[in-house]
């Protein structure tokens, strides 16, 4: 008999940060999406998966369950940002997420989050 997994399960979320060329700033949605924005600040975008961050920036740039932005202006990621808070459960990775893009866009940034 198979035994139920623990409430809210392993802690295998990450969270992730993709910095974006400047590039994106074209685009009309994501500038409307950052109303806050201040010129010269990094532009990113916010995830999560259940993946190692590194195969899912690769994954994106394949074209793979891609962000639209991302494959065509992902640049790097920037774990400086993220690195400290992985793995997580599902749950907190969500949250977490969340709560980064916030902080960014407080600071200028522009943020996309799907």
């Amino acid at each position: 008999m198979l035994s139920k997994p623990r409430r809210g399960g392993r802690a295998h979320y990450h969270v992730y940060v993709i910095e974006l060329s400047s590039a994106v700033l074209a685009e009309p949605r994501f500038l409307r999406s950052n109303p806050g924005y201040l010129t010269g600040k990094p532009c990113v975008y916010v995830g999560m998966t259940g993946l190692d961050p590194d195969v899912r920036f690769d994954k994106h740039k394949a074209g793979i369950q891609h962000n639209r932005y991302v494959l065509r202006y992902g640049l790097r990621l920037l774990p400086d940002l993220y690195e400290g808070f992985n793995p997580m459960r599902y749950a907190e990775a969500a949250a977490r997420e969340v709560e980064i893009g916030i902080d960014l866009r407080a600071n200028g940034w522009g943020v996309w989050q799907a």
